[in-house]
């Protein structure tokens, strides 16, 4: 199996969220406790933003929290998927659509690793369990460090190498595609961030395990939030019988009083664009380096 076999195919990405977009806020049960578990550490930030940008905003379960702590900030909603956005609209009460109520909220669909916004445009960079549907994270990152403002926060969520590691173990073995996403190690996410010149990166992980009847609900539940495999190097088909039964064997070997365990290591993440440096007199200080 290559590298290239691991690349997300974003046509399917986007085509995975349309899909899911009318019944996921149903099921990304997950998805909004790590939403509410960010906002938590939010609290303790100071953080005064003049827009924020909610990079893979989903149906918005971070919009309400994000209007009352920032009331008068506009909300640059971004999401592959012009249904999650669509789902995001449906949401509002009518009353926060009105004009002066609530800040301004701009839906715009569009991938995250080609962001649409000019330098320098937003203080405060949100994104909840999105990076993992990223192929070039050290870009991702210098990009979003292009759009913040100085003295700028980006703070995000994602997934974990062991996440899912269950499923990928149930795998093994079964046929030469790839059935589980690649997820990036947090010291390694660190590490991207201090190369992009991010300033004080924090970084820490929470393991969750969820629990199923069968590997066939778990694999429904994936589905339902667009989470599904999307790997270049997946089977073009459905998989054979012969090899689902194999992964439904050797899954079932882990099921421990009447359940199935699924991992999900959950990554968070923090860092600042620094304000510029400015010597005694005023003037913007400039580090000039040489090669040896």
């Amino acid at each position: 199996m290559s590298d290239e076999d691991l690349l997300l195919d974003k046509r399917q990405v986007r085509r995975a969220f349309e899909r899911a977009s009318a019944g996921y806020e149903g099921a990304a049960v997950l998805q909004h406790e790590v939403c509410r578990r960010m906002l938590e550490r939010l609290a303790y930030i100071k953080v005064e933003p003049k827009a924020i940008l909610d990079a893979g905003s989903g149906t918005g379960n971070a919009h309400d929290a994000l209007m009352s702590r920032y009331p008068r900030v506009p909300i640059v909603a971004l999401d592959i998927a012009v249904g999650m956005l669509h789902e995001a609209r449906a949401r509002r009460r009518w009353w926060q659509a009105l004009p002066g109520l609530r800040p301004e909220l701009h839906a715009v669909c569009g991938d995250v690793e080609q962001l649409p916004l000019a330098d320098e445009t937003v203080g405060l960079v949100w994104s909840n369990l999105t990076l993992q549907w990223v192929n070039d994270l050290p870009r991702l990152f210098r990009d979003l460090y292009r759009v913040l403002t100085p003295g700028g926060l980006v703070m995000f969520s994602t997934f974990g190498p062991d996440t899912l590691k269950e499923l990928r173990e149930a795998y093994r073995g079964a046929d030469r595609h790839t059935h589980v996403n690649r997820f990036v190690d947090m010291h390694d996410i660190g590490d991207m961030l201090v190369a992009a010149r991010y300033a004080d990166p924090v970084m820490d992980m929470e393991p969750f395990t969820l629990t199923y009847e069968s590997v066939r609900s778990l694999m429904r539940d994936l589905k339902a939030i667009g989470a599904h495999n999307v790997t270049r190097g997946r089977a073009e088909g459905l998989s054979g019988k012969s090899a689902l039964d194999a992964v439904t064997r050797n899954y079932e070997a882990l099921r421990r009083d009447g359940k199935l365990p699924a991992t999900f290591e959950v990554v968070y993440g923090h860092a600042w664009k620094p304000l510029p440096r400015v010597s005694p007199t005023g003037r913007p200080v400039i580090d000039i380096r040489t090669e040896r």
